[in-house]
């Protein structure tokens, strides 16, 4: 009986919703859901009451407080900004290339209400919707006709699957990988529907390997490693001269960039990662690569080369599967206009990184130590990350925090708002100002000296 008392003890609903503090959740989370919260806390404390008599019915303030515990945790989100302290300019975990400010208006001038995106505002009838990013693609590579969709990977089957499909392609032993995500070059080729046809060894591959090849096949593909590199005992015969052979034998050459460099590397101190602008040169038929990684925009697979053999790609039934929406088109434009004005390095960000001057990046390094009166600066190594030229590093100066538990401080790191993502070396902390742009500083600042006060 006793149970039974503390369960009419219990508020209904109608009373709890009654109260200012309900009033308030409703306000923020929405009448609907607020409802769904109070009832759920209500049905778990009668669940309580029922299995313990001894316990007391909770006043209502504890009702609301677990109520509004559920309505956040039904509604947090768990994708936000950070701040990348790594080092790592194309981090994938972090979301690849940070968009220059151009590009993130241009994207949300474009969200934000209706667009002309397939109406030729001309004529008043249907349009195209990607002509300005294919009109700069073209421009910028000298390609005859382009096309983009939702990402590299998307490019890769749609190529395929249009050019390809229960037909045998050509591609060397080692550049059959496996990348991010469980992601293998194999895979994607059979979901294609084509079959592929292993040339040369895995270290060794020749022309002649190609050749002997070009009996059975129809396509030569060259795949990017990603962030796989092959070194010693190696060889492998220059892309132009497998375009050449190739087009004596009457194949289709595709060539699957990966990272989408339309500057050069090698002017940044770092080993030259191969150009749209080459493949195209070398006489490639087409040519695929990331928006999102070295081109430094939104992700988006970017296809360029002959126009007969785009028109067949876009034509093809995946082509609309997989086509980028409006807000990618407007940004994937608003980026390549950077590289038409020639000024790249300094609003992309990731070029802005690769081409910042290691005096400034000390210089920072040093404000940051004085602001937090810790920490040591001291040289180190950016990396390009991204599967782009693995192995590869360009020269930095960190700021070193030396704690005897570093995998706990990146936690509490981690932790902050926002959360500031740093590396662990040698018993030490690392934080790169080489990846942390300016309006990020003093947020980085704010956050660790929050878990220097902590951990003291």
């Amino acid at each position: 009986m006793k149970a039974m008392s503390h369960l009419s003890n219990l508020p209904s609903v109608e009373r709890i919703l009654q109260t200012e503090e309900a009033a308030a959740l409703a306000e923020s989370f929405g009448r609907p859901l607020t409802l769904r919260a109070i009832r759920e806390t209500l049905d778990a404390v009668r669940g309580s009451l029922k299995a313990q008599r001894e316990l007391e019915a909770p006043p209502v303030d504890s009702i609301l407080g677990s109520a509004a515990r559920l309505l956040k945790e039904w509604t947090h989100t768990s994708l936000g900004p950070v701040i990348n302290a790594t080092g790592v300019i194309l981090h994938t975990n972090l979301g690849r290339a940070p968009l220059s400010r151009a590009t993130i208006n241009a994207m949300g001038e474009i969200a934000r209400g209706y667009s002309n995106l397939e109406l030729d505002l001309a004529t008043g009838k249907r349009g195209a919707r990607s002509l300005d990013p294919e009109a700069a693609l073209r421009q910028l590579t000298g390609a005859e006709a382009a096309l983009v969709v939702n990402n590299n990977a998307a490019a890769v089957l749609l190529i395929l699957s249009a050019l390809a499909s229960r037909r045998r392609v050509a591609i060397a032993r080692s550049q059959l990988v496996e990348i991010g995500g469980g992601f293998r070059m194999p895979d994607v080729m059979r979901q294609s529907g084509a079959k592929l046809i292993e040339v040369g060894t895995t270290n060794k591959v020749r022309i002649s390997d190609y050749e002997e090849a070009f009996a059975v096949t129809t396509m030569v593909l060259r795949a990017h490693r990603s962030n796989f590199k092959m070194v010693g005992f190696t060889e492998e015969p220059e892309f132009k001269s497998i375009v050449e052979a190739a087009h004596r034998a009457g194949q289709i050459v595709v060539d699957d960039l990966g990272s989408g460099a339309l500057l050069d590397t090698a002017t940044y101190g770092m080993a030259h990662e191969p150009m749209v602008q080459e493949s195209l040169g070398a006489d490639a038929d087409v040519v695929c690569f990331s928006g999102d990684k070295l081109l430094g925009g939104p992700q988006a697979g970017l296809i360029v080369g002959k126009a007969a053999l785009i028109a067949k790609i876009n034509k093809h039934p995946l082509a609309r599967a997989v086509r980028a929406d409006k807000v990618t088109l407007a940004g994937i434009t608003a980026t390549l206009m950077h590289y038409l004005r020639n000024e790249a390095e300094a609003e992309i960000p990731v070029w802005r990184m690769l081409a910042m001057p290691l005096e400034d990046v000390k210089r920072q390094a040093d404000e940051w130590a004085a602001n937090l009166g810790t920490g040591d600066v001291r040289p180190a190594e950016s990396t390009l990350g991204g599967g782009s030229l693995p192995g590869e590093s360009l020269p930095t100066h960190v700021l070193s925090l030396t704690t005897a538990r570093p995998d706990d401080l990146l936690s509490k790191l981690r932790a902050q708002e926002p959360p500031v993502i740093a590396r662990a070396e040698k018993g030490s902390v690392l934080l790169d100002p080489r990846t942390v742009q300016a309006e990020e500083q003093h947020l980085l600042i704010a956050g660790v000296r929050a878990v220097l006060a902590e951990v003291r």
